[in-house]
């Protein structure tokens, strides 16, 4: 008996590991790959029913793992970042989609709204921010992390701006380029 208990408790640990290595996996790439990640480069944090798209600047990773987690990572690991800073946009069409259509769906919006409150982020209609995406992913690189959220309306996309330099400094230097 302590044989067997000793096999099923290494083959417990082995799927502990394996799972926690899934879990991760896209933890590890997005940490990869975001020294490489500029402005117009984008991070969608998507439900499970997204599409694969086909350009060839648009990159899906399953993740296997949570939409609020996803989220929550991927902007706490760009607010350690210098280099890059979220522009957020969500569906528009996340606000009138009813409970009893989508269960669940009050809670989500509900904590959805807690983590962005200060994020400025804004509502589009879903078809304009895939459109934004598609055009962008004709030239810069789109990272999509696909989650297994099963709630219409709940991807959270993130365009890449500059860190170090902001659209109001942008602007003062257009303005002083027009006097020349």
């Amino acid at each position: 008996m302590p044989k067997l208990l000793r096999m099923i408790c290494f083959a417990g640990l082995v799927l502990a590991t394996l799972s926690s290595v899934a879990q991760t996996d896209w933890q590890s790439r997005l940490t990869q790959e975001l020294p490489l990640l500029g402005h117009r480069n984008w991070i969608a944090v998507v439900d499970s029913a997204y599409p694969l798209q086909t350009s060839a600047g648009i990159e899906t990773i399953e993740t296997d793992a949570e939409q609020l987690d996803v989220v929550r990572a991927v902007l706490d690991t760009l607010s350690k970042t210098k280099h890059v800073r979220p522009v957020i946009f969500t569906d528009a069409e996340l606000k009138l989609v009813p409970e009893s259509d989508a269960p669940g769906v009050t809670a989500y919006r509900d904590s959805l709204g807690n983590l962005l409150s200060t994020s400025g982020a804004q509502s589009l209609p879903h078809e304009q921010i895939i459109s934004k995406l598609d055009e962008a992913g004709r030239t810069f690189h789109i990272l999509v992390l696909k989650t297994r959220m099963t709630i219409p309306y709940t991807s959270v996309f993130l365009r890449l701006d500059c860190g170090y330099w902001t659209d109001e400094q942008e602007k003062r230097l257009r303005e002083r380029m027009g006097k020349q």
